[in-house]
C-alpha cells in the first residue's frame, strides 16, 4: 500500500550520485532535510526514455522547485556509478539516490517497490517540513508526472 498523507515519511539514508572523496556514493539522508519541504521523485530506471524526459524536465524547472523552497532527491534502483552518469548526461543539480542494495528497500517503506518488475514504482511523495507526507502521487510506469502539478501542490504549501 502507498504511503498516505499525513503519515510520517520514513527515515533513510542512501548513497548518491554527489561525489564522497572523488567517487559517487555521497550519503543522503532524509531526516537531514527537516524544516525544508523534499521532493521525493521515485522513478523505475536511468537512462530509459521516460525517466530521461522526466529528469531533464526537472532539471529544466528546478528553480521553480527552488524558488518553492523544496529539494528535489530522485530515487531509483540504479546504482551510484549509473546515477552519476545519468545526472551528468542531463546535467542535473539535485542528487539521484541508489535504493541499490538492498534492492528497493526504502520504495517499499513507502509502498513504492514493484517486486514483480525489480524497479521503483514512478511516484512523487512531497514531504513536508515536519517530516510528513503532504502530497502523494503514483502513476503508471509509461506515464510521466508533471512537474506543473508538483508545483502547484508546492505553492499550497507556502
Amino acid at each position: 500500500m502507498v504511503i498516505a498523507i499525513g503519515e510520517s515519511a520514513p527515515d533513510f539514508e542512501l548513497p548518491s550520485s554527489d561525489l564522497a572523496d572523488g567517487k559517487p556514493g555521497k550519503k543522503i539522508k532524509l531526516s537531514d532535510f527537516r524544516g525544508k519541504t523534499v521532493v521525493l521523485a521515485f522513478y523505475p530506471l536511468d537512462f530509459s526514455p521516460v525517466c530521461s524526459t522526466e529528469n531533464e524536465c526537472l532539471r529544466n524547472d528546478y528553480t521553480q522547485f527552488e524558488q518553492a523552497g523544496a529539494q528535489v532527491l530522485g530515487i531509483s534502483v540504479d546504482s551510484v556509478w549509473t546515477h552519476m552518469a545519468f545526472a551528468k548526461h542531463l546535467g542535473l543539480k539535485y542528487p539521484l539516490l541508489a535504493d541499490f542494495q538492498p534492492r528497493g528497500e526504502v520504495a517499499s517503506k513507502y509502498g513504492l517497490f514493484l517486486a514483480d518488475k525489480g524497479i521503483t514504482a514512478r511516484a512523487t511523495v512531497i514531504v513536508g517540513k515536519d517530516g510528513k507526507v503532504v502530497w502523494v502521487k503514483q502513476q503508471g510506469i509509461p506515464d510521466a508526472r508533471s512537474d506543473e502539478e508538483i508545483l502547484a501542490q508546492l505553492r499550497k504549501l507556502v
